[in-house]
């Protein structure tokens, strides 16, 4: 799919092969310039930096090398592909060691030509990506903190339906960054510069949402004092942002469904449809399927919005990127109180890593704050997260301590971590399957083992066991709730 911020410049000096060029490439949708000379090539690459340049080395004022020259010297991220009746091993050689990533020898077919502009296109997409994530910290995409693996593939989304009009439908817990997400498809894509409106569903009467969307004429409704236009006129051109889209009353959707199908609003008083043109951002905390099966969403609304379906992982399973969005919110938070927050504790980002963040981005960003604005000092500690986050498990520099008495690990008390299991395990010698234990046993002990055998060191376990160490730090917290349980 095209990207928004793509394009293709054409160096050739023949106008009838250029246009030829261009006529091949336009299924690709990407927008395409075209220059005769070698001056007029240079212009063009000084006014916008294109992703892909289709250059001839023969051209009437000068050689398509100096060219090759100048991109490298400027260092511009162009992918050159370069093209010539004149080829030999010496000419691609040199064309190669310039900076050119393709060579490509006339004539050749509309196929071979746009399968290697689509894979110079591709590359230079993922380029972008790896520079993204691979250049300062936090890592940043838009206004997401992190890479990790299920955002990068969130990422992905955002910039393949950014280009599109078609419906995008985002599903994720509460305080994952729907409305984030929305916003990124929405400046990414070629309505930017119009408006994004966004209105929460939930949030609004039920007997107030119609008008909200849609509008109103003055004596509409007791109250309704002038004409009002409605978030659907507000995002004309733009994109349309239903937050919790599954908290919509029935006989609305009805009217939503309409308006998605007509393109027309009709204010709330009135009989006159007004024209909108806007894209569909939608988002749920819920399950839209289940939502649909139980009768509380329509069906064809359901799938009118759902054409690109977008998931939010939540916190947990986003890894190290929750001590990254940390320590921003930690430098967001110190500035805004003047405090002197500069970073967290290796204890604070093992109790970070431990906890679930059932609510999310959301409820970190609480955390954070509470603690910038309770307490004062150069480095977020364990101790300050106790008051809100309770006692659980942390990983110090000396390996891994336990608030309660018990250190099934560590041996934090008398009772070795084989007791502690047999204390909590089922008789099983007189059952049919004696010998055979618990699948949940067998993981905690090789948990135990690992952890042991790393010294203490859970980060170092994890790695070993090839999992993320939140997982283990979450396994050993519910072991420990268990074990404090009378």
């Amino acid at each position: 799919m095209a990207q928004a911020d793509q394009n293709i410049l054409i160096v050739e000096d023949s106008p009838t092969l250029a246009l030829t060029y261009r006529e091949y490439l336009k299924p690709l949708g990407i927008p395409t310039r075209i220059a005769e000379t070698g001056a007029e090539a240079l212009r063009c690459l000084g006014q916008q930096t294109p992703t892909v340049v289709l250059l001839d080395l023969k051209l009437p004022d000068m050689d398509g090398i100096d060219i090759l020259k100048h991109i490298g010297a400027e260092k511009l991220p162009s992918r050159i592909i370069v093209i010539t009746a004149h080829g030999s091993v010496t000419v691609a050689v040199e064309a190669m060691r310039e900076g050119a990533s393709d060579f490509l020898l006339k004539p050749f077919t509309a196929e071979r030509l746009t399968t290697t502009v689509n894979n110079a296109l591709e590359i230079s997409r993922l380029s972008s990506l790896v520079e993204r994530f691979s250049s300062g910290t936090p890592k940043k995409f838009d206004r997401f903190i992190g890479d990790s693996s299920v955002m990068q593939a969130v990422y992905r989304m955002i910039e393949d339906s950014a280009p599109s009009k078609a419906s995008v439908f985002i599903m994720g817990p509460s305080g994952t960054g729907k409305e984030l997400c929305a916003e990124a498809i929405h400046q990414m894509g070629p309505r930017k510069d119009k408006r994004f409106v966004a209105l929460n569903c939930a949030a609004i009467p039920e007997n107030l949402i119609e008008s909200e969307i849609f509008g109103h004429v003055k004596g509409a409704f007791t109250g309704a004092a002038s004409d009002r236009e409605g978030a659907a006129v507000a995002a004309d051109g733009g994109t349309l942002f239903l937050d919790e889209i599954c908290e919509m009353p029935l006989d609305l959707q009805t009217k939503l469904l309409r308006f998605i199908q007509t393109g027309q609003v009709v204010p709330v008083g009135s009989n006159k449809p007004v024209k909108v043109d806007v894209r569909f951002v939608c988002a749920t905390n819920r399950i839209p399927a289940e939502e649909v099966a139980t009768g509380r969403f329509r069906e064809d609304l359901y799938y009118r919005l759902h054409v690109v379906p977008i998931h939010m992982p939540p916190l947990k399973d986003r890894g190290q990127d929750m001590l990254d969005i940390a320590k921003h919110l930690l430098t967001q938070f110190s500035a805004e109180e003047n405090k002197h927050f500069a970073d967290l504790s290796d204890d604070a980002r093992a109790r970070l890593l431990a906890h679930s963040w059932p609510g999310n981005v959301r409820e970190l960003g609480n955390v954070i704050q509470s603690i910038v604005v309770l307490n004062d000092s150069d480095l977020l500690t364990a101790d300050m997260l106790k008051p809100i986050l309770g006692t659980m498990p942390t990983e110090s520099a000396n390996g891994l301590h336990y608030s309660a008495d018990q250190d099934p690990v560590r041996g934090g008390s008398n009772t070795p971590p084989s007791a502690a299991r047999a204390s909590h395990a089922p008789a099983h010698n007189s059952a049919p399957n004696a010998g055979i234990e618990p699948l949940a046993i067998t993981e905690r002990r090789a948990i135990e083992q690992a952890i042991a055998l790393s010294g203490g060191r859970v980060r170092a376990a994890a790695k070993a066991l090839e999992v993320n160490p939140s997982t283990l730090y979450r396994k050993i917290a519910s072991w420990q709730s268990e074990e404090d349980q009378p």
